[in-house]
């Protein structure tokens, strides 16, 4: 039981901090577009990531240093193309910024007069949820040899640390999934959902930035 509550607190430390990943959960959830699907992906690939990690595989990484620098130039680029698209969004004051309002709608009666509800594909969706991941060198680093490094201090109850850790993904995804749809009452408005992408654009790009200043 000790060891499942240290990875199931350090799980959560590790995870809730602000970034790309999270703020791309909140939105969907937001605007309630394939909540399942993004959840589904972020979570499964924190299971698998951290049972590498537990697994002792997470010596890998720190055995090739290039993939931490080829993951950290890769997810710096696909980051800073993340914002532009996000800062898009912000700057549009009609049309795509009207159709991106429309998610937080729960039924036709709910919807803000003149507003267009517009899904993005459940295939481009999934795309960017495990770009956001996997593109991410901060996940090998902090999942993989992080988690790892500590689940062996564990000894034999490295497995129940690991269930921990795996509780604590599943349970803070699904939480920032689905419980974003209850802010949707604050941003039924267009300008609101420019001023979050505004703030998603400059949140992104500032994570692009340090992921190359870092280096």
């Amino acid at each position: 039981m000790t060891s499942l509550l240290a990875g199931l607190g350090t799980g959560l430390a590790l995870i809730v901090a602000i970034g790309a990943q999270n703020a791309f959960v909140l939105r969907q959830g937001l605007r309630r577009e394939h909540v399942g699907l993004v959840v589904a992906v972020c979570a499964l690939s924190d299971l698998v990531l951290i049972g590498v990690g537990v697994t002792g595989l997470g010596r890998v990484v720190d055995a090739v240093p290039w993939f931490v620098d080829a993951a950290r130039w890769g997810g710096a680029a696909f980051l800073a193309g993340y914002a532009v698209l996000a800062a898009r969004r912000a700057l549009s004051s009609s049309g795509e910024a009207l159709e991106v309002g429309a998610g937080a709608a729960s039924s036709d009666a709910d919807r803000a007069p003149g507003v267009l509800k517009v899904r993005s594909s459940a295939t481009r969706v999934a795309a960017t949820a495990l770009a956001l991941t996997w593109l991410n060198p901060h996940v090998y680093l902090d999942t993989v040899v992080l988690l790892g490094s500590v689940a062996a201090s564990h000894g034999g109850s490295r497995l129940w640390f690991a269930v921990g850790a795996m509780t604590a993904s599943v349970l803070w995804f699904g939480g920032l999934g689905y419980g974003a749809r209850h802010l949707g009452r604050w941003l039924r408005d267009a300008r609101a959902w420019r001023i979050l992408d505004g703030v998603i654009a400059c949140l992104v790009l500032v994570l692009a930035v340090t992921l190359v200043v870092g280096g």
